[in-house]
């Protein structure tokens, strides 16, 4: 058990948090919340060590790893995407170095002395480890890795200077999942994945044997993948042992009743204080109004909790009248050098339709987005209907704003006629209020430049939108007003998006960028990804027929039926041996937990603490469950091969 005792962190003497306390479980699913600057990211850099606290501190036993996924990282490579991703195993030769060392040692060493038994229990972890490190698995593993993180196989030996940012962060969720930490820290891990990489990565958070701690604002994965929900909100924390979207009930109901019980206090507080006031001076109730005046003292007043909901608030200016017709795209294709993206593809999107372009990143989503708002030359022939006034947000808006400019003057810049009278309204619909309004835009977040961004586009009424990824940044409560907008805009809008959620219920058309071509469909988010998993699973029966036919050739059935028995009873006995160790391990917890709540109670056991009798028994338990923990991987690996 990992445990954050009173942890506390400020920003300019501003706290973040203030004496935060809670424990992480093994193979616990954690979701972290809060709006963007609550501290989520801030949290997990005091978890990895990047980061120190003002105050208390966070005991992760001995034995176990952390792995961290920041949300950004200058990566800066010319090896192979293969190599670089097998870098995250150059502890291997380390601890070969580490074995050779230990088993001179042990020549040395007494039979029986502690130093002995210390360097036997090291020398079972660096060799259990090894046995599940063999390279072939490691060969094997990162290949699967990485190509359901959506490399092809000949990417796999390509420079990395070769692949954007996103696709280079793409190998370093690759080298985390290789490396196998006990405990899992991922910030944002799905902003550079497509669609069928989040499934991916969400199969394999599913089947983790470790615990994991996610920042995301993603709410399908969050709600697909965890079950716990740590909302940090005004310097607190709140703990729910629930998903997402259960944690949202939980937190109004909590709201709810906490309001409820507030409003019967302060009615009952203002009732004794009226009598209190009122027979204060009279002899004849003295002893009345000193029995309330000590009910107030001894009175636990309740507190509102001050939960943050800000968020940006908005809708589109009412969209022009326009054609039926709004885009019409024939025979488009589109080259980088020698590279082709888009090849004669047809399409036509008619007025009101609200449309998602999907797929793999690389198949040419924000290359046709920008195709279609002027934005890269083409071969083919693309046609705007009759009267369409298109609102263009590229991945980069935020960059591409006047980082010398302040938030109002970019407004301003670009507002014209009664529209100006009303740019410090729509910037506080943003969340740019007070003093905001003077910052430098080079001084902004990722988030406010996004929303700086989004802002500008309410200035010109316009009847077409492309929105390539308008909710990166965003968070939770921000991206659900954005799409609330967007239902209830009655022009047309194409968006490139990979957030399921937002996607859910906004669009009944789509698009699917593949080979170079897009196939349509029709119908919502949630049936697409349906019917992809239906499809691969067809073609998955598809081979298995195939090579089960090419089995049947070259043996009988009889040796197959004995080799099926012959598994099944292996299967069996390692399920059984996997069970009794799951149990060890859970009683082994239990009593690590115990042994911690004694640790943090110096005052009710300060004798044991103090003869290091607790310290000792912690090491003890904790060896003990790491080996189990080592036992059930080596079990579950054998079970697999099996």
């Amino acid at each position: 058990m990992i445990t954050v005792n009173n942890i506390t962190k400020e920003y300019g003497g501003t706290p973040l948090f203030s004496d935060i306390t809670f424990n992480i479980n093994q193979k616990e699913r954690i979701g972290l919340a809060g709006v963007n600057g609550a501290g989520k990211s801030t949290l997990l850099k005091i978890f990895a060590g990047n980061v120190e606290c003002e105050s208390g501190n966070i005991v992760i036993p001995n034995g176990i790893n952390v792995g961290y996924l920041p949300q950004e990282k200058v990566i800066s490579s010319e090896l192979s995407v293969f190599e670089e991703a097998m870098l995250i195993f150059g502890f291997i030769n380390d601890y070969k170095t580490e074995i050779d060392f230990i088993h001179n040692k042990l020549e040395s060493d007494e039979y029986n002395s502690i130093e002995y038994e210390k360097h036997l229990n090291r020398l079972e972890y660096l060799e259990s480890s090894l046995r599940i490190n063999s390279p072939d698995k490691i060969v094997g593993n990162a290949e699967k890795y990485l190509m359901g993180l959506g490399f092809k196989r000949n990417d796999l030996f390509r420079s990395m200077n070769e692949f954007s940012q996103g696709w280079q962060m793409r190998v370093e969720i690759a080298k985390l999942l290789l490396l196998k930490p006990q405990l899992l820290l991922l910030d944002e891990p799905t902003n550079h994945l497509d669609i069928e990489s989040i499934q991916w990565v969400e199969d394999f958070l599913l089947n983790y044997s470790g615990a994991v701690v996610l920042v995301s604002h993603d709410r399908k994965l969050l709600d697909n993948v965890t079950t716990r929900t740590i909302e940090i909100s005004k310097g607190k924390i709140y703990d729910y042992k629930v998903s997402y979207s259960d944690y949202i009930i939980q937190r109004e109901e909590r709201e709810h009743h906490l309001q409820s019980t507030f409003n019967n206090q302060q009615r009952d507080i203002n009732e004794i204080e009226r009598f209190v006031d009122r027979f204060r001076y009279k002899a004849s109730k003295a002893k009345q109004v000193q029995s309330r005046v000590k009910l107030l003292e001894k009175m636990d007043k309740i507190e509102l909790d001050k939960v943050d909901k800000q968020s940006i608030n908005f809708l589109f200016p009412q969209a022009p009248h326009s054609g039926k017709v709004t885009i019409e795209g024939i025979d488009i294709s589109k080259n980088y050098g020698d590279n082709k993206i888009l090849s004669n593809i047809d399409f036509e999107i008619i007025r009101g339709e609200k449309i998602a372009f999907l797929g793999r990143n690389g198949e040419g989503k924000s290359t046709l987005i920008r195709i279609i708002a002027n934005d890269l030359d083409f071969n083919g022939t693309l046609k705007l209907g009759h009267q369409v006034v298109l609102s263009y947000f590229a991945q980069d808006q935020g960059d591409k704003l006047d980082l010398d400019s302040t938030v109002f003057e970019t407004l301003d810049k670009v507002a014209v006629g009664e529209i100006r009278k009303r740019i410090k309204s729509i910037l506080g619909a943003f969340l740019f209020r007070g003093d905001d309004v003077d910052k430098k835009v080079k001084v902004l977040s990722g988030g406010e430049k996004s929303r700086l961004a989004l802002a500008t586009m309410l200035l010109t009424p316009s009847n077409l939108l492309l929105l390539d990824e308008p909710t990166n940044h965003l968070d939770m409560r921000s991206k659900d007003i954005l799409k609330n907008a967007l239902l209830q805009y009655e022009g047309t809008v194409v968006i490139v998006s990979h957030d399921r959620d937002f996607l859910t219920g906004l669009t009944t058309r789509m698009y699917e960028f593949k080979d170079k071509k897009i196939n349509e469909f029709r119908g919502d988010i949630e049936e697409f990804i349906d019917k992809r998993k239906l499809a691969s699973l067809h073609e998955l029966e598809s081979k298995q027929i195939v090579n089960s036919r090419d089995k049947t050739n070259s043996s009988n059935k009889k040796s197959n039926w004995e080799n099926k028995k012959e598994v099944e009873k292996k299967s069996r006995k390692i399920r059984s041996d996997i069970n009794k160790i799951e149990k060890q391990i859970s009683s082994l917890e239990n009593n690590l937990n115990l042994i911690n709540e004694k640790l943090s109670n110096p005052d009710k056991y300060f004798k044991e603490i103090k003869s290091g009798e607790l310290y000792k028994a912690h090491d003890e338990v904790n060896l003990k469950l790491n080996e189990a923990y080592n036992s059930w991987e080596l079990k579950t690996d054998q079970l697999d091969k099996v």
